[in-house]
């Protein structure tokens, strides 16, 4: 079966033919996530990338080859979690960067910020997947309402409620520790 006829397959409901171009091109993807930056996620990245692939198989077009189009989705997804790995790295400096300050300053307050932090850690990893997702991007991530609804392909109501939602969750859970 080539490329066109699965596609079509899949179009129509048969999740063989889909099967059929995820192993056809999964090495390749694979690859391409790996050397574009992915490392040792790129098989999150691929897995992501099929994913999406599917989500938006119909508004392929159908005179376009499958291949160019399903590595592109690879390398944006690549480079999302690049800017990613970006972001993180910047936070955890910033919070490195707090904690030699508060150490060399007072080290019982370094060591109290260390545990509330572990503790609000703690508390957002327990949050359900949906609000832990939207808190995450908006404030682990410094995401705008809109960059966060484009991330996780959400209205723009849909991340304010979840946020609002898991930062009460939030303030439930770590008031409750404090007390």
């Amino acid at each position: 079966m080539d490329d066109d006829e699965a596609i079509a397959r899949a179009l129509d409901g048969d999740l063989s033919a889909y099967e059929a171009l995820v192993a056809r091109y999964s090495a390749l993807a694979h690859r391409t996530a790996a050397m574009l930056g992915a490392g040792d996620e790129a098989q999150d990245v691929v897995q992501e990338a099929f994913v999406k692939a599917f989500k938006h198989l119909a508004g392929f077009r159908k005179d376009a080859p499958f291949r160019p189009w399903l590595l592109r989705i690879v390398a944006n997804e690549t480079h999302n979690l690049t800017r990613s790995r970006g972001r993180r790295s910047e936070l955890t400096q910033k919070l490195g960067a707090m904690a030699t300050t508060q150490a060399a300053d007072d080290p019982e307050g370094t060591a109290v910020a260390g545990d509330r932090r572990e503790r609000l850690l703690a508390a957002v990893r327990r949050l359900p997947d949906r609000e832990r997702e939207a808190v995450v991007c908006r404030y682990f991530l410094q995401l705008s309402e809109q960059e966060t609804a484009q991330v996780l392909d959400w209205p723009v109501g849909t991340v304010k409620s979840r946020t609002h939602r898991g930062l009460a969750r939030l303030r439930e859970e770590v008031g409750r520790d404090l007390a």
